[in-house]
């Protein structure tokens, strides 16, 4: 079956760095387009990032542009967000999705705080 698995979360100070994991597996990973997206405590969840299927092309949140990397490594089945500069407002749980299916992870907690 379909499982998507992040990791890489945990607290770190303001102008910090992580850098998360999506595992995937139960499809065709490398057919697929990826995106990254958040959810803080109180809103909605939020698109993050993109990238295509072959790596070739990625978009941003402009909240998180010029400081997160998007990127994919099709052979390991894993896609990766490196966070830099990371900011309080950063503060979510952390989600990978595969466009057009409908499974989610269980998402990992990224908390930026001093």
């Amino acid at each position: 079956q379909v499982q998507l698995v992040e990791s890489g979360g945990g607290l770190v100070q303001p102008g910090g760095s992580l850098r998360l994991s999506c595992v995937a597996s139960g499809f065709t990973f490398s057919r697929y387009v990826m995106r990254w997206y958040r959810q803080a405590p109180g809103k909605e969840r939020e698109r993050v990032a993109m990238v295509t299927a072959d790596g070739g092309y990625t978009n941003y949140a402009d909240s998180v542009q010029g400081r997160f990397t998007i990127s994919r490594d099709n052979a390991k089945k894993t896609m990766y967000l490196q966070m830099n500069s990371l900011k309080p407002e950063d503060t979510a749980v952390y989600y990978c999705n595969a466009i057009g299916l409908t499974y989610w992870g269980q998402g990992t907690q990224v908390t930026v705080a001093s």
